[in-house]
């Protein structure tokens, strides 16, 4: 595996590798690897000739400091890892690298509906800094495939939004989120959660699968507002429970039963935010 810190000498090797008519497949992480990066690295190498992943724990999307501060940060073993699933090339840029001028004055994405709800409603700004990383790093590797996961079900249509903006011709590859034995998706977040809380955070997915059992054609807020007060009351702290279309994240207050639908969750055990979503049909 080859280590790039520099734009230039990255961009350089790409482009020979491009010359040799090379697929360029691309997955970037902020670390703290578990095996669901893993596999979005396995499906990259199945149709690239040169698989590279960064890290790069980006500032501009976390709306809380202390938030950052605690991120996981363990890149001896992330680098272990990527080595051995033989991932070609790993991406390790330096702040100044992927912001240059600083972190003020960074440009404004027209993103619409997707910034107001779920997420972009309880993180206001997150989708904006998510932007302004993606966009530099898609221009820093220039590939023509970008994999990632659907836990991140409205980053990932925020970053399509992002290349259908800024007319990047890249194709999204989005991998089904990879799941614990219990059924907890796989998220970085997780190593900051201690053995109790660990065994506590497997309702999330729990209340989806509920949800998906019991949802029916008709009002939906009453069955969404029953998994928001369980997760309450079992010691959670949510930000939302929501059913919402598949295709454009709007909330589905009534469903018709034919149209394909999401529930999504995001709430606080303690000091740890958990996001999780399942699609319905």
């Amino acid at each position: 595996m080859i280590l790039f810190k520099k734009i230039d000498a990255l961009q350089a090797f790409i482009a020979e590798e491009k010359k040799k008519g090379s697929n360029i497949g691309f997955v970037p992480t902020m670390g703290a690897l578990h095996n669901g990066h893993i596999s979005l690295i396995n499906t990259c190498k199945q149709s690239n000739q040169v698989t590279v992943s960064s890290i790069f724990i980006n500032p501009t999307q976390f709306n809380d400091a202390s938030d950052f501060e605690k991120y996981p940060v363990t890149l001896e073993k992330d680098i272990d890892m990527l080595e051995k699933n033989d991932c070609d090339v790993l991406f390790l840029p330096p702040v100044n690298e992927i912001y240059p001028e600083g972190l003020k004055d960074l440009p404004h994405y027209e993103l619409g509906y997707l910034e107001t709800v779920l997420e972009g409603k309880y993180r206001p700004g997150h989708f904006q800094g998510v932007c302004q990383v993606v966009h530099r790093l898609l221009n820093a590797v220039q590939p023509h495939h970008l994999y990632l996961g659907q836990k991140d079900y409205q980053q990932c249509m925020v970053i399509k939004k992002l290349i259908a903006l800024t007319g990047l011709n890249i194709q999204v590859i989005i991998s089904p989120t990879l799941r614990e034995a219990d059924g907890l998706a796989m998220s970085s977040r997780n190593m900051r959660l201690n053995e109790a809380e660990r065994k506590q955070a497997v309702k999330l997915s729990e209340t989806l699968l509920f949800i998906k059992k019991e949802i029916k054609p008709g009002y939906t807020g009453d069955l969404a507002d029953r998994c928001f007060n369980y997760l309450s009351a079992e010691g959670f702290k949510p930000d939302y429970v929501a059913i919402a279309n598949a295709d454009n994240l709007e909330l589905l207050e009534n469903w018709d039963g034919k149209a394909s639908a999401v529930a999504l969750v995001a709430a606080y055990l303690n000091d740890v935010r958990l996001i999780d979503n399942m699609l319905l049909n």
